[in-house]
């Protein structure tokens, strides 16, 4: 709902200083409370931490609204530092849920699904913003009662916290419950250290990416890119989850070195086509008498640019988390594992909202992003390499049958059911 409600030109952010101020701060924020929101989430558990992890959002949509109606500074860059703090519980907590409690062969899927919903917000907000302007040619300011109306709906969202279940209350699909054992110290744990590259990348090409759209086209084409994007992630999450690492026809490590491997393809085709028009200008030209239109001969290509741009991250996003959820069952380990993940993604991204805010040369950021992600996957092949078929014997992973016949499941998607 934030991302739709951004997309919609929420609290006139077309300031791009103070949109980089606010960012660079959420997401430092995000990156310190990141190492150790897995153990906060461990000790309250997921419904709780979900609740507390949800509010800054509605304090951050609350930020912008003032900043579109008073011209409140202030209040946008401290809600930023709020919701990076409540926001690595959430993530904390939604990756516990999403790679423990599928079962092994349903992992790639759940994040597809996940990952599908998570980006339809965004993809309805841009269709919005993209009708606003074709319409008017501009996306004036978002109304007071589409702030109500999105508030409300994120306060329903922190109240269904609630329905969630701890893992101590599921019973997969098949029988299994999962006794929790959390023992783990992630930063011990070579296989995480070897993920770091691919955690700092994950999210460090963000900021390049939006200032092309900003400095490049105008108001329609920018919904336009954005309602692409939403589409290239959906698509993209969902085609890599079902049918690549999540495939029946293939070992659980071999579909692990396919999804590795589409990734390091997507990564050079895409950003090599980038870079054929990266080259082309530079931040000199990104004028509004330069601006480009959809209707322009210049805009040919790239809208597909931004599409797979989109894609290619949703892949990126899928095997990573489908590698973590690989390397064991446990909750409690995995919680620790996704606010690792997200602390590095968010210092990294912090940086380069940071590296876009001083102006740096739109072809330094292009290459700063894709030099990151093509250094992160060799370790990443490393620990592929280090896969197991199945975690359910390991002697670290408690499993046992459900002698009770009652209580609850959970079906092929990580859905509990009563």
């Amino acid at each position: 709902m934030t991302s739709a409600l951004s997309n919609l030109g929420a609290g006139g952010t077309q300031d791009v200083s103070l949109s980089d101020t606010a960012n660079g701060i959420h997401y430092g924020f995000f990156a310190i409370m990141g190492l150790v929101s897995g153990g906060v989430c461990n000790v309250l558990g997921p419904p709780l931490t979900l609740f507390l992890g949800t509010l800054g959002y509605a304090l951050y949509v609350g930020a912008l609204w003032c900043h579109q109606t008073q011209g409140t500074d202030w209040f946008l860059p401290f809600s930023g530092a709020i919701l990076g703090t409540t926001a690595a519980l959430l993530w904390s907590a939604q990756g516990e849920i999403m790679m423990s409690y599928p079962l092994e062969k349903d992992k790639g899927k759940a994040f597809g699904i996940f990952w599908a919903i998570f980006q339809f917000g965004s993809f309805i907000g841009s269709i919005i913003s993209l009708a606003i302007n074709i319409k008017s040619g501009k996306l004036t300011a978002v109304a007071t009662i589409t702030y109500i109306v999105f508030i409300i709906i994120i306060f329903i969202g922190i109240l269904s916290s609630f329905l969630v279940l701890g893992p101590n209350r599921i019973t997969r699909s098949d029988g299994t419950v999962v006794k929790t054992e959390g023992k783990t110290r992630v930063c011990f744990d070579w296989r995480m250290l070897a993920l770091l590259p691919m955690s700092f990348a994950s999210n460090y090409f963000y900021s390049y990416q939006a200032a092309l759209n900003v400095g490049r086209f105008d108001g329609p084409t920018r919904s336009l890119n954005a309602t692409l994007e939403g589409a290239g992630a959906i698509i993209g999450a969902l085609c890599i989850g079902f049918f690549v690492l999540d495939g029946t026809r293939f070992p659980r490590r071999t579909r692990g070195y396919m999804g590795l491997a589409l990734v390091t393809a997507m990564t050079v085709i895409i950003w090599a086509v980038a870079l054929s028009w990266q080259i082309t200008f530079t931040r000199a030209d990104a004028t509004v008498p330069n601006l480009i239109n959809y209707r322009d001969k210049d805009y040919k290509g790239k809208g597909a640019l931004y599409f797979f741009f989109y894609f290619g991250d949703a892949a990126y996003q899928a095997l990573v988390y489908w590698i973590m959820s690989a390397l064991t069952n446990d909750p409690f380990t995995l919680a620790r594992y996704a606010g690792f993940y997200k602390a590095i993604q968010s210092a990294g991204v912090a940086g380069s909202f940071a590296m876009d805010a001083v102006a740096t040369p739109y072809l330094n950021e292009h290459l700063a992003s894709w030099g990151l992600m093509l250094v992160s996957f060799p370790p990443a092949f490393l620990v592929v390499r280090s896969i197991k078929e199945t975690n359910y014997d390991s002697d670290d992973e408690k499993l046992e049958k459900s002698s009770e016949g009652t209580g609850n499941t959970v079906n092929p998607h990580g859905v509990a059911n009563a």
